[in-house]
């Protein structure tokens, strides 16, 4: 796995997806302290519109909250997944939790799809739903979508459209 060490960092764990160490970083005052690091290859958030005026969320069950939670379709850039639209743009990136963790997501919009066969990891437990832009939007609001990448993704790209 590739991912950017500093010479001091003390390898804690090796995992599939991302390397936990412990980093040095050095305060104001010249002194030091330690804090333990997540890093991460980055990873990937599309918002797929159906129409102009419908976008597909997946349901996404998941473990580290105990809950199955609605969200735009990611994921990690460990490995290359196709995706079937006519048209893919960028959409802005963003760090997820820097205060832990060194992950850049990259927003983009797509648009023109093409339907086909889900590519599911084994175990993964995913179903798609369909939703309004406008009622997508309302959920972020309201705190039903409660997912950080999606409620960053939607409300960027409805600031975007609005503009």
């Amino acid at each position: 796995m590739e991912l950017p060490l500093h010479p001091d960092d003390e390898p804690l764990l090796e995992a599939r997806r991302f390397r936990v160490v412990r980093r040095r970083e050095r305060l104001a005052d010249g002194s030091q302290r330690s804090r333990e690091v997540v890093l991460h290859p980055g990873s990937v958030v599309v918002v797929p519109f159906v129409d102009d005026d419908t976008i597909c969320l997946v349901n996404v069950a998941r473990t580290a909250v105990d809950r199955t939670l609605l969200e735009l379709p990611a994921g990690t850039l460990d490995r290359e997944e196709s995706l079937a639209a006519g048209l893919v743009e960028p959409a802005g990136s963003f760090w997820m939790s820097p205060g832990i963790l060194r992950e850049r997501m990259h927003l983009f919009v797509a648009r023109e799809l093409v339907p086909g066969p889900q590519a599911l990891e084994p175990g993964e437990q995913i179903t798609t739903r369909l939703v309004a832009w406008d009622d997508a939007v309302a959920m972020c609001r309201a705190g039903i979508i409660d997912d950080a990448k999606t409620v960053a993704g939607i409300l960027l790209v409805d600031a975007r459209r609005k503009a």
